[in-house]
């Protein structure tokens, strides 16, 4: 018996901001799109060219309060071939929340809190 990771979901309040911060910042794109006929909610996989996985976005029509994401300790991680020009990018757009310089990585924070850490190809 063999697994594969395919994707990983989280839930966005406004998936239009998030689509386009996702893309922004790293590049991803919507691969494909599920939608119930009533519009109560949209799922949009989005990954990059590099991606072996993609990021599920949902969102749902009833939901307007922002998710409670306890202590933000679960995350995603993504490696970066240039670490010092991503630090720079998401630095100019305001998104770094947390520089752990002792191990060298960075996190920046998604439209909905949602943390990402960025780690240089070693």
């Amino acid at each position: 018996m063999k697994f594969a990771l395919t994707h990983n979901c989280i839930n966005v309040l406004d998936l239009e901001r998030s689509m386009r911060f996702y893309e922004q910042a790293l590049d991803m794109k919507e691969v494909r799109r599920l939608t119930d006929e009533e519009g109560n909610y949209i799922l949009s996989f989005i990954a990059n060219e590099n991606a072996t996985h993609q990021i599920e976005l949902t969102w749902l029509k009833e939901r307007t309060e922002p998710y409670n994401l306890g202590d933000n300790e679960i995350h995603m991680g993504l490696v970066t071939d240039d670490y010092e020009a991503a630090l720079a990018k998401h630095k100019a757009m305001g998104v770094v929340c947390f520089e752990n310089t002792k191990f060298g990585v960075y996190f920046i924070e998604d439209p909905d809190g949602y943390w990402i850490e960025i780690v240089p190809q070693r």
